[in-house]
């Protein structure tokens, strides 16, 4: 049912999540890209890694790495069995950082791939560092990017790696950054990249009070939900212009894909309908956090749990306003991370139909299962998901096609046309 191009015959056996590389200025400077194999047909594949990079050269070379990663780079994992394989060369070298996985053997015939590799053009990274290893030592002339693992860490030992690294210019890049605190110290000892989704745990703080224009936003989010008349809308939205123009830049964005320009709110109104404004308008509460540039890593990620939770609810032959609140499900479950308030405050905010509560609050009826569903996939929790899919009625192909779909949307989010 997706208009999308079919995933490669491969990918039905396989699902995709991608775990965003921030900079220090929080922009999005990549993505590792995981392929994992998923359900019981799994132990087919005798050398997994060797199909997970024919899925990924498939789904470059006939959907595009636009798709996948937008703008950014892709980062993808290789073992030795993998550095002399031909298929890497169907991979972008200026798109592409390749991951040398912390159980490769660095003999004298991966040290000679790699040099070749690094010949072509490719970047490459070390993988899943946790302590200082001579065996690696032959291949640094090589690599670009160094992986500091931080799970189970101590301070002190991260301390000892940077000062190792740190002389020989690489880039050092966080992973598993799962806590702003640990954001924070990586910054201090001098981190250019992070990996993990520190920037979407939320910091709830008591008493909190809401940011005027987000609280203007909210405002306008039950005007359009309700039964308020057109102008009496246009009226708010003029009383605050920077939210007219940010709205407007998004609404004729790449991703809408409207085929003429959007020059008012009731030009928008007309053309688009109240629903796709108020999509619209959650998304535009991600651009308003302190330091948060659109689009920005958040709001890409909320737009992609929204679209993807969108278009499976449309697999299952559901009504359009089932898929519109699976949508907003999906797009509102990150709102803590912005408003730094509790989930519940947030709904009885945005006075949110009942559906969409229990989701959000319980992750109770469909869209609260289709939440845990994304849940599993940004965990790359193969088992929990295999099992919501099935209470589901969703097949992995049919994932798989969302996801492509879902992402390739979202990275067009602020895209001017």
């Amino acid at each position: 049912m997706i208009d999308e191009a079919d995933p490669p015959p491969e990918a039905a056996r396989f699902f995709l999540g991608r775990q965003p590389i921030l900079d220090r200025q929080g922009a999005i400077h990549g993505y590792e890209l995981l392929f994992r194999s998923c359900g019981d047909n799994a132990a087919h594949f005798v050398d997994e890694h060797h199909a997970t990079v024919q899925v990924i050269a498939r789904a470059f070379s006939e959907l595009g790495i636009q798709s996948v990663v937008g703008d950014a780079l892709g980062f993808i994992n290789l073992d030795s069995r993998l550095l002399s394989c031909d298929i890497i060369d169907m991979l972008p070298a200026e798109r592409i950082v390749l991951e040398l996985l912390e159980t490769t053997r660095f003999e004298a015939e991966a040290v000679t791939c790699c040099r070749l590799l690094f010949e072509k053009g490719y970047q490459l990274a070390l993988d899943d560092v946790t302590a200082l290893n001579p065996a690696y030592y032959p291949i640094l002339p090589y690599v670009s990017y160094v992986k500091i693992d931080l799970l189970d860490m101590q301070e002190d030992a991260l301390r000892k790696l940077v000062r190792h690294f740190r002389p020989m210019k690489l880039k050092l890049l966080a992973e598993k950054v799962e806590t702003r605190q640990q954001c924070r110290l990586c910054e201090e000892l001098g981190f250019e990249l992070f990996q993990g989704y520190h920037f979407a745990r939320p910091e709830i703080l008591s008493g909190r009070s809401i940011d005027p224009a987000q609280r203007q936003m909210l405002r306008l989010s039950q005007l359009l939900s309700g039964d308020a008349s057109d102008s009496r809308i246009e009226a708010v939205f003029k009383e605050d212009s920077k939210l007219t123009y940010n709205l407007l830049r998004l609404v004729n964005s790449v991703a809408m894909g409207v085929p003429t320009h959007i020059n008012s709110v009731h030009h928008a109104m007309l053309l688009l309908g109240r629903r796709q404004l108020q999509r619209w308008l959650a998304l535009l509460l991600f651009a308003h956090r302190d330091g948060a540039k659109f689009p920005d890593p958040l709001a890409i990620m909320a737009a992609n749990r929204g679209r993807l939770m969108e278009l499976l609810t449309r697999e299952t032959g559901a009504s359009a306003e089932e898929a519109e609140q699976t949508f907003m499900t999906g797009v509102i479950s990150l709102l803590e991370a912005v408003l730094e308030i509790p989930m519940s405050r947030i709904v009885d905010e945005l006075k949110l139909a009942a559906p969409i509560r229990a989701a959000l609050l319980d992750h109770d009826g469909y869209a609260g299962q289709l939440l845990t569903l994304i849940e599993c996939i940004e965990r790359c929790d193969t088992t929990h998901l295999n099992e919501q899919l099935s209470a589901l009625g969703l097949t992995l192909e049919q994932l798989t096609t969302a996801e492509i779909a879902s992402m390739n949307w979202a990275n067009a989010i602020g895209q001017e046309r």
